[in-house]
């Protein structure tokens, strides 16, 4: 690790390595779960790139002062906070398999179902009672099996 001994110019390579190499594993899956958010195809999703880049931005400007902090989780929070902040741009999905689900419960259902966050965890996040965070994923899941004719697809 030379480059920590280089002085400042060195700690930022150091510094930007390792943040290249945290978006090079997490970018994929930051990404996808920012297109479900927004209710965007996997094809056409600038609202869910454009949450990703300022997460994204957010992590690296902390980068130096997570100490310890898992970076993904840290992206993850920002990305939801990002969109319940902006959901009302985001209230009609663009064709996304949860475009027939109202942000809230997408919020809710991509951080529940998809990155496997606890219930209470993501009731913090949000700000809601954990009750409240069972019942809209129980009431979301319900509404996409029906959607999907009885199963829900991946």
């Amino acid at each position: 690790m030379r480059d920590r001994q280089d002085g400042p110019s060195g700690e930022n390579r150091f510094r930007a390595r390792q943040f290249e190499a945290f978006v090079a594993g997490a970018a994929g899956r930051l990404l996808h779960a920012a297109t479900l958010l927004t209710a965007e195809t996997r094809d056409a999703n600038p609202r869910a790139q454009g949450l990703l880049t300022a997460s994204l931005a957010h992590t690296y400007a902390h980068w130096d002062r997570l100490r310890g902090e898992d970076p993904y989780d840290r992206t993850r929070a920002d990305l939801a906070t990002r969109f319940a902040r902006t959901a009302w741009r985001h209230h009609r999905g663009r064709g996304g398999l949860l475009s027939a689900l109202t942000p809230q419960e997408r919020l809710v259902v991509v951080l529940r179902l998809y990155e496997g966050v606890a219930e209470e965890q993501t009731a913090a996040l949000l700000g809601l009672a954990e009750e409240r965070v069972r019942a809209i994923c129980a009431r979301s899941v319900s509404a996409l099996r029906d959607r999907r004719g009885g199963r829900l697809a991946s």
